[in-house]
């Protein structure tokens, strides 16, 4: 007797799930930007200069720069590019984008002004040495600016949750960890100064968050 004939699902294209995420992020997160918009204006106010954003993602950020500065983004996921240059051409700037990933930064030691991270450091391979590599490449007393979702307190109900759901939350989110103890990797950096608030948004298993600064 002959095997009935089976019917194998084709095979995704390749890059299918970068693309996606990179089409959520320019289409999905209009609340969330409503809801960090009030810190985020502060967070940005009075920077200048040379300024590198690492995983700039979809460019929610960009309204927020002047427009005379210098604007170098670090964005591993070409899908995202397109969505970069239109946010771009609404805010009125000229972007520079490499597609290369935060832990081999593409600028000399101490020649940016501002680097900036937001909701970029959950997801990368390796937060202490990109952590280094902003460090390296900031100037004397340049600014390293970051707004991102953190773990929440040891012994809660919420840390539990995000210590359940992150082997299913890395692969949906495209490598993010729901439970990076952000804060205190970055204190340990060597920065001379850094200053930040822990704040809570209705964001379920990413709800705790922190939003500050460190000056090198």
């Amino acid at each position: 007797m002959m095997p009935a004939p089976t019917t194998a699902c084709p095979p995704l294209p390749a890059g299918f799930g970068k693309r996606v995420h990179a089409w959520m992020l320019a289409h999905c997160v209009a609340r969330y930007e409503r809801m960090v918009a009030e810190r985020k204006r502060g967070l940005f106010a009075n920077l200048s200069g040379d300024i590198l954003e690492i995983g700039p993602g979809a460019g929610p950020n960009l309204g927020y720069y002047p427009k005379g500065c210098r604007w170098v983004g670090v964005e591993p996921n070409p899908f995202m590019h397109r969505y970069l240059r239109e946010a771009a051409a609404r805010a009125g700037l000229s972007i520079d984008i490499r597609t290369i990933v935060a832990e081999t930064l593409p600028a000399e030691d101490q020649s940016m002004d501002v680097v900036v991270s937001t909701l970029v450091l959950c997801s990368v391979t390796n937060p202490a040495m990109v952590l280094r590599e902003i460090r390296r490449v900031l100037k004397p007393g340049g600014r390293f600016v970051f707004l991102e979702h953190v773990a929440a307190p040891e012994g809660t109900r919420l840390r539990t949750v995000q210590r359940i759901l992150r082997p299913v939350w890395k692969r949906i989110a495209d490598g993010c960890y729901p439970d990076r103890e952000t804060g205190p990797s970055i204190e340990r950096v060597g920065f001379s100064s850094v200053q930040y608030e822990n704040f809570r948004l209705p964001l379920g298993p990413v709800a705790t968050q922190i939003a500050g600064w460190a000056i090198k």
